[in-house]
């Protein structure tokens, strides 16, 4: 079971009293350890308006990246398309590709810009007891949205990435139009066809990234694409996703059969009681998230402890706190291994964040060599 690749999700997030600047570079090394260290791909999130996450546009932070690397994959997860359009998208990852063929992963997500309504779920995966999966992985209650929908940050966010009087293009069809403009393949309504250069003919993978097995399920398995499901967003959820997706799974000239990656918030130390200190910041800082505040600079553990927790708070909080993986590089490759288990999952997509980048460093050293033992 160990020998299924690990990747890592970068949110390039900032430490209190450090910069973006510094966060960039924390970054930067830590995608040459994780080259070093075997990891199968470095992927980097995109987010806006969250004062601690640096990793605003992927495109660019990738570009630097890949420059600093020769051999890991890298890639988005995801690029939002609901605040960009098709060509922009293939244009800007056609560039990175020129230099650096071969390398990219293009993530896409329909976060950034998209209204409220067109967001759904599905019911709970039937295969879920008393909170449980079948092998004990911890599925807990789902948790609601709604707050965060009607924020008026949220809102003003909508605003800020749309162009005034835009609409975003539906997700499907921005799929199909990127997969015809890398293929060579697009055509207008009218017949017109364009050709983008650099852009047509790059050699990345299309991923789809969703937290439910609703339209990104589907719009991922229809095409034959490849699909992350995030256990660490959206825990509750990460059973439907996956069965989802390989339910409306065609083969495609992409595969042949269904691929899933499954992504999990991790801390690992040399012993459990020093990846719990490590990971004191977590909570508050998803607390930050879940406000619509925005993700603070992520907090050294004695700022988060000087954090007054009421009942609300941890209810905000709880379910992502207690799916997150924390502990000595056995117990938390137990608990991959497990996750794994439960979702079938072909890769595992690792997501770590420590106040010091040096324990951070060092918490993917230490799960890369617990994990190649296994193997």
């Amino acid at each position: 079971m160990s020998d299924t690749p690990l990747g890592v999700l970068d949110l390039v997030p900032i430490p209190s009293g450090s910069t973006a600047a510094g966060a960039l570079r924390n970054s930067i090394d830590l995608a040459q350890q994780a080259e070093r260290l075997g990891y199968a791909r470095y992927w980097f999130a995109e987010h806006h308006l969250n004062p601690g996450v640096a990793g605003t546009s992927p495109a660019v932070v990738l570009a630097l990246t890949a420059a600093a690397t020769s051999t890991i994959r890298l890639g988005s997860g995801a690029v939002q398309l609901g605040h960009r359009t098709a060509l922009s998208t293939v244009e800007e990852f056609g560039l990175v590709d020129a230099l650096h063929p071969g390398r990219l992963d293009l993530g896409l997500g329909r976060s950034g810009g998209r209204p409220p309504g067109e967001r759904t779920t599905v019911p709970t995966a039937t295969s879920v007891v008393d909170g449980r999966a079948p092998n004990g992985l911890l599925i807990p209650p789902r948790f609601s949205f709604e707050h965060l929908l009607g924020s008026p940050r949220v809102a003003l966010q909508r605003k800020l990435l749309l162009l005034p009087g835009a609409e975003s293009q539906d997700y499907a069809e921005q799929i199909d139009d990127i997969l015809a403009l890398l293929a060579g393949s697009y055509r207008s309504p009218e017949g017109i066809e364009v050709h983008v250069v650099p852009g047509e003919g790059a050699d990345v993978e299309v991923w789809i990234l969703g937290s439910s097995g609703g339209p990104s399920a589907e719009a991922a398995g229809a095409r034959g694409l490849r699909f992350t499901a995030n256990y660490h967003v959206s825990p509750a959820t990460v059973l439907e996703a996956v069965e989802g997706y390989r339910s409306f799974f065609q083969p495609s000239e992409f595969l042949d059969k269904p691929y899933v990656s499954v992504s999990a918030d991790v801390v690992v130390a040399d012993d459990d009681a020093t990846a719990r200190e490590l990971a004191t910041g977590y909570g508050l800082w998803v607390r930050s998230i879940r406000t619509a505040e925005g993700a603070i600079e992520f907090p050294a553990p004695e700022e988060a402890r000087a954090h007054a927790w009421s009942d609300a708070d941890r209810a905000l909080v709880q379910d992502r706190v207690d799916t997150q993986f924390v502990g000595s590089p056995a117990r938390v490759a137990d608990r991959l291994e497990q996750l794994q288990e439960a979702t079938g999952a072909d890769e595992l997509l690792i997501t770590t964040i420590t106040h010091d980048h040096a324990d951070r460093v060092r918490s993917y050293e230490l799960l890369a060599e617990e994990w190649r033992r296994r193997g």
